[in-house]
């Protein structure tokens, strides 16, 4: 039993977190300022005795005391992220100086949720770990992507510096149910548009490709990476290697919707990666990880959720 602090606990990812934890009776506090996660995502645990929800915006320091801390705080849609990229930025560099502080003055383990999005536009596919990427630092979705790779360089300076016991993964694609349904990412996108029977938006030809993580899978990995010995720091990727064209996702939500939307076709946002799919080479060796649910099953289980909240 340990005292776990979230970071924004209340959002998609991290509520699932919050709900693991606190069932496996850990002490959990949840700590998030409400830009993007929702306190309906936590409702069912407020009142529960290890369960502590904390209004708070991780770009200021936070005192507490803890043994762990996943730090999940960041808006991770286009759509929140571009709203305001300047605290988007300030919320991955600020927020990683100031829970790498924390974990540094109680002598926490501390998790780094970076992404996929380190990688950039990659030439190296699959994306391996060691593969250092291919950035735009001055684009429309930098204030997210270099934010992440400043994050990582912080934790792994605190690491070499002040021996802080850190861990870093990168998540590729994560779905499920609670995902925000205007946050912009292609599965929501997709889901509400279909159930909606609005066109289903489609940019550029639908042959760039990306690899959906169903969220069970993906904590599962999160978790097991948090208990590795010390020393194992990562990064390690964290995905499904299963690669699915945008025009392949349209459709088969199409087919589990029983939807008539048409499917609309519209210019590809700039700097959007062309392929994507993770290496999980390390996550088998180190976590004896490797996801299991398939993209049908998951969006069966992410269409009946969103069912209940339109």
């Amino acid at each position: 039993m340990e005292r776990v602090l979230i970071t924004g606990g209340a959002g998609f990812l991290g509520s699932h977190l919050c709900d693991r934890l606190v069932t496996a009776g850990h002490d959990v506090v949840c700590v998030d300022n409400f830009f993007t996660g929702s306190k309906r995502n936590v409702l069912h645990l407020i009142g529960k005795p290890n369960f502590e929800l904390i209004r708070h915006d991780v770009t200021l320091p936070l005192y507490v005391e803890v043994d762990r801390i996943y730090n999940l705080a960041c808006p991770a849609s286009p759509v929140h992220y571009q709203h305001d990229p300047v605290q988007t930025t300030k919320i991955s560099v600020h927020g990683a100086i100031n829970m790498l502080g924390l974990a540094k003055r109680v002598g926490a383990r501390i998790l780094q949720a970076s992404t996929s999005e380190v990688y950039g536009d990659p030439e190296v596919h699959p994306q391996p770990e060691g593969y250092l990427g291919r950035v735009n630092p001055i684009g429309i979705r930098s204030c997210y992507d270099e934010g992440k790779r400043c994050a990582e360089t912080l934790f792994f300076d605190y690491w070499r510096q002040y021996d802080v016991d850190i861990k870093v993964v990168r998540l590729f694609n994560t779905y499920g149910p609670r995902m925000h349904p205007n946050d912009g990412r292609v599965v929501s996108n997709f889901i509400v548009q279909a159930l909606s029977n609005q066109p289903i938006t489609l940019y550029g030809d639908g042959s760039q490709t990306r690899s959906f993580c169903y969220v069970d899978d993906l904590l599962d990995g999160m978790m097991r990476m948090m208990d590795t010995p010390k020393g194992v720091t990562g990064p390690i990727n964290l995905g499904n290697p299963g690669e699915f064209s945008m025009l392949e996702l349209a459709e088969k939500v199409l087919a589990l919707t029983g939807s008539k939307s048409r499917i609309e076709f519209r210019p590809l946002p700039l700097d959007d990666p062309r392929r994507r799919q993770p290496d999980i080479t390390l996550a088998k060796e180190h976590l004896k990880w490797s996801p299991t649910v398939n993209l049908e099953d998951g969006l069966k289980e992410t269409i009946a959720y969103f069912k209940t909240i339109l």
